[in-house]
């Protein structure tokens, strides 16, 4: 983990977010376009405890309230709708938010590319696995992480299903036959499963992907082309990198943080 410069007591969301952005290299990290990383609602209040969440939504922002803290740090922020009126859940978020004076930090592809705080090198240490590697090109830069193992397939989706429960997660995976070995594997947090992935899976000698969810037709690709797919869960596999980077903040800054825990299911 990235050691923290000595804080000023009390920092503003502008001195955080600028840090932030530093370390993750947010202007150089190609993304989504409505993922709109950095700061997303911004506040003049003294952040004095910060709030992680995986999504931007009425539940998570109201926990964070009611915890009492200034800035909510998520992975998917308020805009993946593009552009919209302010009306019904989406006047809601904002107004919460503006009313409690809680900024919002939003960071996506930045965070999960991130070499030591990002959702992909941290889940393979969560599932033990040492990556050496990056995987999933977007654009100029790599996503995921892969590398190299010699461990029973079964015995992953074991660990795969430990981690996952523990944030109200479930595990499926496409066909794997009794006995088989994973030796190269991959992970791609959140929706990783697709035809990009699969191909590059495939052109790369991996055969075993990880990800958080796919399309029910990735599992029989992935069969056809001889990789095991694990699905972990989207909101399971995305809550490592925003803990990650709370912490940091909190170390930064010797603020507390807290993480609010709103499963999807998915």
């Amino acid at each position: 983990m990235p050691t923290p410069p000595t804080p000023p007591t009390a920092p503003t969301l502008g001195a955080i977010a600028e840090q932030l952005d530093a370390l993750l290299r947010t202007d150089e990290i190609p993304d989504y376009r409505n993922a709109l990383n950095g700061i997303q609602v911004d506040t003049a209040a003294q952040i004095t405890k910060v709030a992680a969440a995986v999504d931007a939504r009425e539940r998570t922002i109201q926990e964070a309230i009611d915890a009492g803290a200034k800035l909510l740090i998520v992975h998917h922020g308020l805009f993946w709708g593009g552009l919209q009126p302010l009306r019904g859940p989406h006047l809601r978020r904002v107004r919460m938010l503006l009313e409690a004076g809680v900024g919002l930090y939003a960071s996506h592809l930045p965070l999960d590319a991130h070499p030591s705080l990002g959702n992909n090198v941290l889940l393979a240490r969560e599932l033990d696995l040492s990556p050496t590697e990056g995987f999933a090109r977007h654009e100029s830069i790599e996503i995921g992480v892969m590398g190299e193992a010699e461990v029973p397939t079964e015995h992953l989706i074991e660990r795969a299903s430990a981690f996952s429960r523990q944030y109200g997660g479930m595990v499926n995976h496409s066909f794997a036959e009794p006995g088989r070995i994973t030796r190269r594997w991959a992970i791609c947090t959140g929706a990783g499963a697709s035809h990009d992935t699969l191909r590059e899976a495939a052109a790369r000698g991996v055969d075993t992907l990880i990800v958080g969810e796919g399309p029910h037709w990735t599992a029989i690709d992935a069969e056809e082309l001889g990789i095991t797919v694990i699905y972990a869960g989207h909101y399971a596999t995305e809550t490592l990198g925003v803990r990650a980077l709370a912490d940091y903040v909190s170390r930064a800054y010797d603020i507390p943080w807290t993480f609010i825990h709103v499963p999807t299911g998915l």
